[in-house]
């Protein structure tokens, strides 16, 4: 069986990284969380367990799941994971990140002819 010591060393990385690939720093999220930085680093180490309200919250803020915090991802690809993170967004929500996701894409979209060159 795993300690407890055990799940809050795992849930703490798995903050940690969901918070960086969010690119949140410590600071920032503490306070988005409602808990003091100090607060956020001892749980991110494992050296403190999370309470079930500041869970929940964290995975609001994340647009996570709370198996992704106890579990991890690892299996998961960048696509699957931006794919559940946008299904939790409101409709509203949704709309705004497709137009900003539509414009980035056209953005990043090149001519027929500059994409054969980019191929070489």
């Amino acid at each position: 069986m795993t300690s407890k010591k055990d799940i809050d060393l795992l849930v703490g990385a798995n903050i940690k990284r969901e918070r960086e690939r969010a690119n949140f720093t410590q600071e920032k999220f503490a306070e988005m969380i409602g808990i003091g930085p100090k607060s956020l680093s001892a749980i991110e180490r494992g050296t403190v367990g999370i309470s079930l309200p500041a869970l929940r919250r964290i995975c609001i803020t994340l647009s996570i799941s709370s198996d992704d915090l106890l579990f991890g991802d690892s299996e998961k690809t960048d696509v699957q994971v931006l794919e559940e993170r946008l299904s939790r967004l409101s409709p509203a929500q949704f709309e705004i990140a497709n137009h900003i996701m539509s414009g980035l894409l056209a953005a990043f979209a090149l001519p027929a002819n500059e994409a054969a060159d980019a191929e070489c």
